[in-house]
């Protein structure tokens, strides 16, 4: 992946650098932002025969990336990432995730799920999942946030995935996975925010409801958008009915930018991402 300043012969430099090396190109996207200047670039190979071990990728590819001021970075799609599922009590997402998984529809491995309830209990022993508890109380929220960390750690996990975790996290939790911590809410934001947000809508007439989801950063539900859905209501809809599709629209919306993370298709700038095809 990599990001730079949109200028001439950086296709040309990065594909004669692959070429020297006897990769063969499997896959190459590109996007330019012309209103930013900047030029993106996702690039896939085979290592079958391919003469440069890591190690020397990162010194020889240095003196390209230099001289375009590239910011870029290496990830193999043999290394297999490990995701430790959030949840509160809203289990749609979870067993969406968990389903998929089983099904190899996603290629990561989950260690791990956490939540402030014992209700999905049930669901990681039936996944056979290590399930944890973290009661967070208002006063005791930094210990509760500690005790996450540990576990993390101690599970070397590398994505956080909030499947309807009803916990606003600290900025001080969000610094140790930056862009790498997923969530997914509901479209009404900021327009129905707060409890009910269905009930809201229901009462407003909404015509549209969909679903967001995105990295977590320090500020609430603003981090760069990954994928949304949205789908049509009618007047006939009752509340119940916009509730079920809402939580049918956040089931695809995270599972697809769980997948798409998982794949290195997304790059982050600023306060958006591109997602390669």
């Amino acid at each position: 992946m990599i990001d730079c300043p949109d200028q001439k012969g950086l296709v040309a430099a990065i594909a004669n650098f692959l070429l020297q090396n006897n990769a063969n190109i499997l896959h190459a996207d590109q996007h330019q932002d012309s209103q930013a200047g900047l030029f993106f670039m996702r690039v896939e190979w085979e290592l079958a025969g391919f003469r440069l071990a890591p190690e020397k990728f990162e010194e020889e590819f240095s003196k390209i990336a230099g001289r375009f001021q590239m910011r870029w970075r290496l990830q193999s799609s043999t290394q297999t990432p490990r995701v430790a599922l959030f949840v509160s009590r809203y289990e749609h997402c979870l067993v969406d995730i968990l389903y998929r998984h089983q099904n190899g529809e996603l290629a990561c491995e989950i260690p791990l799920i956490i939540s402030n309830h014992p209700d999905a209990e049930r669901l990681a022993q039936f996944y056979q999942i290590p399930f944890q508890q973290v009661n967070v109380e208002a006063k005791h929220k930094a210990e509760a946030e500690q005790r996450q960390l540990d576990l993390l750690r101690q599970h070397r996990i590398d994505l956080i995935i909030l499947a309807r975790y009803m916990q606003i996290l600290s900025p001080e939790f969000v610094k140790h996975f930056p862009n790498r911590i997923i969530n997914v809410h509901h479209s009404f934001l900021p327009a129905f925010s707060g409890a009910r947000p269905y009930q809201q809508a229901f009462e407003r007439g909404v015509k549209l409801i969909g679903a967001t989801s995105h990295y977590v950063t320090e500020i609430l539900d603003d981090g760069p958008i990954i994928e949304q859905g949205v789908t049509r209501i009618s007047h006939r809809d009752q509340v119940e009915d916009l509730a079920q599709k809402g939580q049918d629209l956040e089931k695809v919306a995270l599972s697809r930018a769980l997948r798409w993370h998982i794949d290195h298709r997304i790059l982050v700038y600023g306060k958006k991402t591109v997602v390669f095809d």
